[in-house]
């Protein structure tokens, strides 16, 4: 690469400071904006990343020859900055475009999926780098093991979470990849399921040696000149399955793996849930396609600690547990309540969930009622908007009515770790993808008093 400095515009975002730091570790002068400070943005300046708040053109670097632009589609097309870039000779390019010129010359394990992506390739990052293989990895979310996003090694080999956002996985050309699921989400984008599953198979057709499919899924080998094994979590149909299934006292599943040729006997998964078992074999299958031992792929599982916001444990102690999870699709929240109950049979579990955009509220919200009345008790609050404006009649009320939760409330967000101090609580969970995070670490610090 030929520039001096790489300038994000939306640098907050998961993807984007991956990048950013990405081209900061090869030396370049790295800098961009964002509409809000956060947690993200606040590290990359700790890093030495340049970041402002206010939509400023003067703020870029003035040599559009020796600087790259890299944008994210979630920001409005009428920003003055992006405007600027684009009539003033920058090269611009999308974030997903960058992650895919990265990506181009080496081994790409890529995993793809409406949900459970985040930890599938974090998982699989954590288990090439523990195994001593090692890797550089892209990831939607901050490693617990090694405290970030981005992983760097002298391995040509690439994790990257495959992002179907704005269709921006198209752009990667893996050699291995999963595909977790295909439910219908970012309708705003695709219109219909009949669009999101044509784009995976799209995706499918890209992949060159194997491609592991949650069991079921509809790919054929019509679709990808790839060989297509299968995996579940319990079906033994599949080619890689989780058999005999058992959690221990604090809710982590010990179970054997079976693949084919071979079994991993009693894994032991490092973070609570039967969903992370699930995210285990498919983990599992793409690192033992790659290549690494056995051995060496049921200790890291055992060592893995997760993804934040991932059922992400901040408080566990007896009678009082807070989990955090990034789950804002109705099919994550029934998995994840699933999940939740069957590691705390018996207990009263209460939710508090932020919607996320207006279309995607007003696309599914009979879908989000039910699988939040799953709940004792639901705290439903305000959509966030993210980079849509409102939707005339589409407000929380719309999942909120038909929740049939033996209780349930609304609240504003300003008003919760207030309402929180003065309820009694057994199991609490946080759900959305919004900015609810910034109120985890008040609700911690609350029940920490307690």
């Amino acid at each position: 690469m030929s520039y001096k400095s790489v300038y994000f515009i939306g640098i907050g975002g998961i993807g984007m400071s991956a990048i950013a730091r990405y081209y900061k570790f090869k030396g370049l002068e790295v800098s961009g904006y964002d509409r809000t400070e956060s947690e993200l943005t606040q590290r990359l300046v700790s890093e030495g990343i340049g970041v402002h708040y206010t939509d400023s053109p003067e703020m870029i670097p003035s040599d559009p020859a020796a600087t790259l632009v890299v944008y994210t589609p979630a920001i409005p097309a009428d920003l003055k900055e992006l405007v600027y870039v684009q009539s003033h000779g920058y090269r611009v390019i999308k974030r997903s475009r960058m992650l895919g010129e990265i990506t181009e010359g080496q081994r790409c394990l890529a995993v793809a999926g409406t949900h459970g992506k985040t930890t599938t390739s974090t998982l699989t990052a954590h288990i090439l780098t523990e195994s001593g293989e090692g890797c550089s990895a892209f990831l939607g979310g901050i490693s617990k093991n090694y405290d970030t996003n981005l992983l760097m090694s002298h391995t040509p080999t690439v994790v990257a979470e495959a992002d179907e956002f704005d269709r921006s996985f198209l752009q990667l050309h893996p050699e291995i990849a999963v595909i977790t699921a295909m439910d219908a989400d970012h309708l705003d984008i695709y219109g219909d399921l009949e669009h999101v599953q044509e784009a995976f198979r799209t995706f499918a057709s890209q992949v060159s040696g194997t491609l592991i499919l949650k069991y079921g899924l509809p790919v054929s080998t019509s679709d990808t000149g790839a060989e297509i094994l299968t995996y579940h979590l319990s079906d033994t149909r599949a080619d890689f399955y989780a058999r005999g299934m058992a959690p221990d006292e604090l809710g982590h599943y010990i179970f054997d793996l079976v693949y084919p040729g071979g079994v991993i006997e009693g894994v032991r998964v490092g973070v609570p849930g039967w969903v992370n078992v699930e995210n285990s074999v498919a983990a599992a299958a793409i690192c033992l396609r790659y290549g690494i031992a056995p051995e060496k792929i049921k200790h890291a599982i055992g060592t893995f600690s997760g993804a934040k916001r991932r059922m992400d444990v901040h408080v566990n102690r007896p009678g009082l547990t807070f989990i955090d999870d990034y789950a804002h699709h109705p099919q994550e929240l029934a998995t994840s309540i699933s999940s939740l109950r069957q590691m705390f049979p018996g207990r009263r579990i209460t939710a508090v969930f932020q919607p996320h955009l207006y279309t995607r509220t007003r696309d599914f919200a009979p879908e989000f009622a039910k699988a939040l009345s799953g709940v004792d008790k639901l705290i439903l609050l305000d959509i966030y908007p993210a980079r849509e404006e409102p939707i005339p009649g589409v407000t929380a009320e719309i999942i909120y009515d038909p929740a049939t939760a033996p209780q349930k409330v609304l609240l504003h967000k300003e008003q919760l770790v207030d309402y929180l101090s003065r309820e009694p609580l057994d199991v609490l969970v946080t759900f959305g993808a919004g900015d609810i995070d910034r109120l985890v670490e008040p609700i911690a610090q609350m029940l920490e008093k307690r």
